[in-house]
């Protein structure tokens, strides 16, 4: 990470260090320990995970975006926060929420947004105008938010969408065809929102960044590395967006343990659709040396990352 500038005594408020997509929270959590900062987190339920937080000398409040009362006590004395929403419905009810609570507290704290490309009014994902407009919200509640518009999509999609399919059969099928999609891990976007937290002559409030990734694959060279990786061959197959959202939306009814939802379905479904269709999305271009500059060390390779998950595409047992 960079050096950060700041108070070091300050207390963040991360929202989203439960989080199963991309996991940004919880490393945003140990490198705001390692910068000295006081760390509070919002949970949504007093879990053997909030003990170990606490365990770990971390602050937890329990509660619920969706639930305005419960909020005050998250937000009371915070510095900066760090907003994090999962890929699924809610995040503009969520915003309004958080704004509301800041707003009555009279904090007006360093405000984080993790946002992705597909954030625009206009945008032909659902959820990427739902993200807009709880931006929006923010910006009308007064709270100048920082806002990191990752042009990338994260490794971890792999591991959320393809993993158990490449397991069984062998192969993958989405809808983004050819195209050269931007990527990066969870780990390296954690680092990002960190030292945007923690670096506000850098990142200053209300300031929009489109970092961009380390590196563009196609699915075909995605279903290469893998195969490098596990020593065995992986098929890619081109299928339409409707025909890959369906398969979405079923395996979203049929697993309660997926994080996979309706709106997520339409969501990647609809990008996929749209970069099969363009051959790359624009200005996507890697920039893997200002990536390493933004967070201090070299980014990671989609190798490396298969490499540390290996397991979960190789065939139990």
């Amino acid at each position: 990470m960079t050096t950060a500038t700041g108070d070091f005594k300050s207390t963040v408020l991360v929202i989203g260090a439960g989080g199963r997509h991309g996991r940004t929270g919880s490393r945003v959590v140990e490198q705001l320990r390692e910068c000295g900062r006081r760390v509070r987190v919002l949970l949504r339920a007093d879990d053997d995970r909030a003990q170990r937080l606490r365990q770990d000398g971390i602050g937890v409040v329990i509660g619920d975006l969706q639930d305005r009362r419960t909020l005050d006590a998250a937000v009371e004395g915070v510095d900066a926060v760090y907003f994090a929403y999962p890929v699924g419905p809610g995040v503009v009810s969520a915003a309004a929420n958080l704004a509301a609570a800041l707003r009555k507290s009279d904090r007006r704290p360093h405000l984080v947004v993790m946002s992705m490309a597909a954030s625009a009014a206009e945008s032909p994902s659902g959820l990427g105008r739902a993200q807009w407009a709880a931006e929006e919200v923010f910006t009308w509640a007064g709270l100048e938010p920082t806002v990191l518009r990752i042009a990338a999509l994260f490794y971890e999609n792999i591991l959320l969408l393809h993993a158990a399919e490449i397991r069984r059969t062998g192969g993958f099928a989405n809808s983004f065809g050819n195209g050269k999609v931007p990527w990066i891990s969870g780990r390296d976007a954690a680092d990002l929102a960190a030292a945007a937290l923690t670096d506000t002559a850098r990142y200053p409030r209300g300031s929009t960044s489109y970092p961009q990734a380390p590196v563009a694959l196609s699915h075909n060279e995605i279903a290469e590395v893998i195969a490098t990786e596990i020593g065995r061959p992986i098929r890619y197959e081109h299928i339409p967006q409707q025909q890959w959202q369906t398969v979405l939306e079923d395996l979203a009814r049929s697993d309660t343990s997926t994080a996979i939802n309706i709106p997520m379905a339409q969501h990647i479904s609809t990008i996929g659709e749209t970069i099969a269709q363009l051959g790359s999305t624009a200005g996507s271009a890697p920039n893997p040396a200002a990536l390493t500059e933004a967070i201090g060390h070299p980014p990671m390779a989609f190798g490396e990352f298969v490499e540390s998950h290996r397991d979960q595409f190789t065939t139990v047992g």
